[in-house]
């Protein structure tokens, strides 16, 4: 049998540089803390939103976040020059940023001009990720006329949402008996007798309505939300510390995280949710805009559920092994390596035997955010959200060509070297990774 030839442009050392020896990513992700010796790294500080710039402007200045959310892996995707300061945008981000705008200020927004333009990245303009994100999820209708009423009925209807499923049982007792209090007489104002105090009120209660019952069943799944949710990205002041702000921030995830899992009873909570949640929210409440930002908590909320509709069954576990299951998926994504570079495939699968769960699982079930620090990550999403062919497709297709750009390193490990490099990734070109990801599309190897 002959072997299919791996394209050209794949054998290009740009491909697979090597990481730096001082490069911590390494370190970061494993499932034991390593031991370091170096200074802790430095917090990372959200971006200060800046006022948004006209439509028509035909140069805008940014105020770039990346150096702001990176963190000291040392990623060198932005061009420094010789005192570290950041070089500014370059003319393709300032070109389509003002693309972008013009594409927002019209009156019907088209979609697939808006995908087209956003797939190559989303400059890091202010307010501008948060609104495309928000119609590429369609969260926004592309009709701008209905957005105020339209985010009105969406907020106030989370707020219902907190209301209802955020109260104590004990308050929904005592709102329970204030309400039956004003059908007694006067003399019966005082407590409830024993008698009066229902199967479905009673704390000690065991039956399937009971609201305490209930109660009790969810701590668990709150106490974990509550562990992961000060877990989520220690290195960023925005989610950690002890500031109003990231304790405000850490408070929104929990919410939106428990109000998701009491309306879906078939997945509830799964550990991991939360790093899917923090870019989104990081977007929003990042928004210049006051009331967008006010608001992040919601608008979070239903572009978190429409994000995870795509992906929810990874985090079923009676679906594991069913065709729409995560087992599933790590299949497809070992058929489309096979497909464009079946020698690796090969080497990875039967020569040293490194099962694609080992490292798939996580890129795909927390959509790369654990591989890539922060700002890259939200440029990752970009395109994962652009793609009209759906954000699965897309993510297997990048995580294919993460797999082609260390292809080199990896025809050359064991299964031990090539299982640390898989599960720590090294930095990598994000630019570069997407180009690849979108040959693998367009130009499949025959």
């Amino acid at each position: 049998m002959v072997k299919k030839r791996v394209p050209d442009w794949l054998n290009s050392s740009l491909w697979s540089s090597a990481p730096s020896v001082d490069d911590d990513r390494l370190h970061r992700y494993t499932s034991e803390p390593a031991a370091t010796t170096s200074s802790p790294e430095p917090v990372v500080q959200p971006p200060v939103p800046v006022p948004p710039p006209s439509a028509t402007t035909a140069v805008v200045r940014t105020e770039s976040p990346k150096s702001d959310t990176r963190d000291s892996r040392g990623n060198n995707n932005v061009t420094n020059d010789d005192n570290g300061t950041s070089s500014g945008p370059s003319a393709e981000d300032v070109s389509r940023q003002a693309q972008l705008l013009v594409e927002l200020s019209k009156k019907i927004i088209n979609l697939r001009e808006l995908r087209k333009i956003a797939s190559q990245g989303i400059p890091d303009g202010p307010g501008i990720r948060s609104t495309v994100w928000k119609l590429l999820l369609g969260y926004l209708p592309p009709d701008r006329g209905l957005w105020t009423s339209e985010l009105a009925k969406k907020r106030s209807q989370y707020k219902h949402f907190k209301d209802e499923l955020l109260m104590n049982p004990s308050e929904i007792s005592r709102r329970s008996e204030k309400a039956k209090s004003y059908e007694h007489d006067e003399t019966n104002k005082g407590p409830l007798s024993r008698s009066e105090i229902s199967q479905e009120e009673h704390p000690l209660s065991l039956g399937k309505t009971s609201i305490w019952n209930q109660y009790f069943q969810d701590s668990e799944i709150i106490e974990q939300i509550d562990r992961d949710v000060k877990r989520t990205h220690p290195d960023m002041h925005f989610f950690s510390g002890d500031s109003s702000l990231a304790k405000s921030n850490q408070e929104a995830l929990r919410n939106i995280l428990i109000v998701f899992a009491k309306l879906n009873p078939g997945i509830r909570y799964v550990q991991g949710m939360n790093e899917i949640l923090a870019p989104l929210f990081y977007v929003f409440r990042s928004d210049p805009d006051e009331d967008n930002a006010a608001s992040a908590e919601a608008d979070t909320f239903f572009c978190f559920v429409e994000l995870l509709s795509g992906f929810r069954d990874h985090f079923c576990q009676q679906l594991d092994n069913s065709v729409v299951g995560i087992r599933a998926t790590i299949t497809k994504l070992s058929q489309l390596l096979k497909e464009h570079d079946e020698e690796l495939w090969r080497h990875l699968e039967i020569t040293t035997k490194v099962n694609p769960q080992f490292y798939a699982f996580r890129w795909i079930t927390l959509l790369l955010t654990q591989e890539f620090n922060f700002a890259d990550s939200l440029h990752i999403w970009d395109t994962i959200l652009s793609d009209p062919e759906g954000p699965l497709e897309t993510l297997l297709r990048i995580c294919c060509s993460m797999l082609i750009l260390i292809r080199r390193r990896l025809l050359a490990g064991d299964f031990t070297a090539n299982l640390k490099l898989l599960q720590h990734y090294p930095p990598a070109n994000i630019s570069h990774l997407l180009y690849v990801a979108n040959k693998l599309r367009k130009q499949p190897s025959i």
